[in-house]
């Protein structure tokens, strides 16, 4: 099985990381692919601080030298938004026979009945919900397992705040991924 991790990840940080760790020991899965998106459909007017390419670029640095680990820039090839739906599809036509498990948060889990095609989405993978202790995850018949997860309190969020605030975000980030901010003068201005 090849588990399917989409997300903004603007930036990428050492939570995603973790928890993509424990999702792959937990279901002994095959690989990991990090799926960032072009547009996410809940968060088109919020933005992205970087461009598609640079968080690309930064889950790229943030994976060197994890051979389970890969980036899939399927979402990135075509124009946003990016519906996991349409993403799930595309990779079943280029890869047939093989195995998917899309990975969602908790909070994520609560909105999937909103996705577009939400009730399609069971169909072209599993759905395997991670949270951290303490986070419910509601009951649905998409969702194939829940996961625990180590709680790690860092968001994307505050990783953005701190570089417009002139702070540090090492060991937020991967070293690499702090030195590709600083070097292409991510999040210094804007919003989030």
């Amino acid at each position: 099985m090849i588990g399917l991790f989409g997300g903004s990840f603007d930036p990428i940080h050492h939570g995603h990381l973790i928890v993509a760790q424990a999702v792959v020991e937990a279901l002994e899965l095959e690989a990991l692919r990090f799926v960032p998106a072009r547009s996410q459909p809940f968060k088109q007017h919020a933005g992205h601080g970087g461009s598609p390419e640079q968080r690309a670029e930064m889950v790229r640095l943030a994976i060197a030298g994890a051979p389970r680990f890969a980036v899939e820039t399927l979402e990135l090839d075509r124009p946003g938004p990016s519906y996991t739906v349409d993403t799930l599809r595309a990779l079943r036509e280029r890869e047939p026979g093989r195995e998917w498990v899309l990975l969602v948060g908790a909070d994520a889990a609560r909105e999937l009945d909103l996705w577009r095609q939400a009730d399609q989405i069971p169909r072209l993978a599993r759905v395997a919900a991670f949270a951290r202790p303490g986070a419910g995850i509601p009951a649905s018949a998409a969702v194939w397992k829940t996961l625990p997860v180590p709680a790690v309190d860092i968001s994307a969020t505050e990783i953005r705040r701190r570089v417009r605030a002139g702070r540090s975000v090492r060991y937020w980030v991967p070293d690499a991924v702090a030195e590709y901010i600083a070097a292409h003068r991510l999040y210094l201005d804007g919003e989030g």
